[in-house]
């Protein structure tokens, strides 16, 4: 029986009484396992071997594990610091317990989103309180952890899953093939087998000399293995921030840009926040240690303080609370993109605008929040606002109505709500598809007198902010907003979900 040369290795080296795996006839031939797998499946087709399928599952820890089976779980070193400062017995700092722990950068979000969920305290108004009754040595993150990198396996799939979601190991499955000789193999190779030159490819040499018409050209097989390659892909989010700026840009909507770093002035003074409002504390925003900021037109900051100090129109005499310039020029991260709004209609920022104006921004906003399935550090805010005369609320809600259709949203609720800036205001809710709750979505409403004239702006303007994660997860039935954005996301959802058109 004449055979290719690696059908002819590959036989030789199986065995009739032992199952020998692919790799295992690799290092025995010399050959590459995907030459084996090929091989491998036509003796099959001959019926001079049988190959069977397992799968199998290798864990593997990633550095951030090691790191962390090193020095401790992020969540863990801030509960021992906890302790140390007594804050078993009293709530502490939360500032002074992180400094103890010695945490920075990413691991600072980490500790803090593991600290409650593990039961090892609670945080609340900037202070932390340790569980006395918590046992970190118990871990069982942190167990697994120590025993993957010693070689050990785990079983507990529920605690892998969650060390895979936070990105501290790689889980890979593999499907093992085993190779054993069949009587009809054992006879061939009683009967003696040849090797066959073949060649794997049609070159214009052979076509020319006519060589081809006197060779044995090897057969491909689909179903050999092959190395998988994972190209780069857009993020879900920013796959859906792109389609929402179609969708408002298709609605006649302008994009406006602008810092992410801004003036308190832009931030919360054109918006008639008052200056002692417990939102423009550091508990909800992130203050900057750098110079003030200077280029604010001075005439339109003297208006703005007008109407804080005084009013707008009458029956209103603004705010009974203190007003400075040193802090409208403090610079903080952005807690809403409606700081671009202000300096568009200020004409700060394009010039004069003149009725009828629409604008919007995807961009990214900063809080000081607590963590949860909702709720993030960072996110992204569409802001739009519409400038015309003689607008009414059944305009915004008309424009809220069409811009969720387009992504199939149609049971969009509206509730009251109140808003230094607007009046009359609402926030938005949309119903979950997998739980039925009503999730928040957005606030929006008709800027007041208070913001508008200071800006210049004589006539209507409705305006928007709304969270570009709760529209994904509308669209897409996440639960959880941290398994697709932040330092926890899922790789692997992210890798699979497909694309809503």
């Amino acid at each position: 029986m004449k055979l290719p040369e690696s059908q002819v290795a590959v036989l030789e080296a199986a065995s009739a009484t032992d199952a020998l795996t692919i790799d295992q006839l690799a290092d025995e031939t010399g050959l590459k396992p995907e030459t084996v797998t090929g091989a491998a499946f036509d003796l099959r087709d001959e019926g001079l071997l049988a190959v069977e399928e397992s799968t199998r599952e290798r864990v593997e820890v990633t550095d951030e594990g090691r790191e962390y089976v090193a020095d401790d779980l992020p969540e863990v070193r801030l509960y021992r610091a906890a302790v140390d400062l007594d804050a078993d017995g009293a709530a502490v700092p939360m500032g002074r317990v992180i400094g103890a722990a010695d945490l920075g950068g990413p691991q600072v979000d980490i500790a803090l989103s593991n600290f409650a969920r593990k039961g090892y305290g609670d945080i609340d108004s900037g202070e932390l309180r340790a569980s006395p009754d918590a046992d970190p040595d118990a871990d069982p993150e942190a167990a697994a952890l120590a025993a993957l990198v010693d070689g050990a396996s785990v079983d507990d799939a529920d605690v892998l899953d969650q060390l895979e979601r936070r990105g501290l190991v790689e889980r890979h499955e593999r499907t093992v093939r085993s190779v054993t000789l069949t009587d009809e193999g054992v006879t061939a190779l009683m009967e003696g087998v040849e090797a066959a030159e073949t060649v794997d490819r049609l070159t214009p040499e052979m076509l020319t000399s006519g060589e081809w018409r006197d060779v044995e050209f090897a057969a491909y097989n689909v179903e050999a293995d092959a190395p998988e390659h994972r190209g780069g892909k857009k993020h879900i989010l920013r796959q859906t921030a792109d389609r929402v700026k179609d969708v408002l840009v298709g609605m006649g909507f302008e994009e406006m840009e602008g810092p992410h770093a801004d003036a308190e002035f832009w931030i919360n003074d054109c918006l008639f926040m008052p200056q002692d409002h417990p939102a423009r504390t550091h508990w909800d925003q992130f203050a900057l240690s750098v110079p003030p900021m200077e280029a604010i037109p001075s005439d339109l900051m003297e208006r703005v303080r007008d109407a804080h100090l005084h009013g707008v129109g009458e029956g209103n005499d603004g705010y009974h609370s203190p007003w400075t310039e040193e802090v409208a020029r403090e610079v903080d991260l952005r807690g809403h993109t409606t700081s671009l709004s202000m300096r568009y209609l200020s004409g700060f920022a394009e010039g004069d605008l003149e009725p009828p104006q629409r604008y919007f921004s995807v961009e990214k906003v900063y809080r000081n929040d607590t963590l949860d399935p909702t709720h993030l550090l960072e996110f992204f805010q569409i802001e739009g606002w519409v400038m015309a005369e003689d607008l009414s609320v059944r305009d915004l809600m008309g424009t809220f109505e069409e811009f969720y259709r387009q992504f199939g949203i149609t049971d969009i609720e509206f509730k009251p709500h109140y808003n230094p800036y607007t009046e009359p205001s609402f926030e938005l809710f949309g119903r979950h598809p997998e739980t039925g709750e009503l999730i928040e979505i957005g606030n929006s409403g008709m800027f007041r007198d208070e913001v508008l004239r200071p800006l210049g702006v004589d006539a209507d303007v409705m305006a928007w902010g709304l969270a570009l994660e709760r529209l994904l997860m509308l669209m897409y039935g996440f639960d959880d907003i941290r398994d697709v954005h932040g330092t926890l996301c899922d790789l692997e959802l992210l890798r699979n979900t497909e694309v809503i058109h």
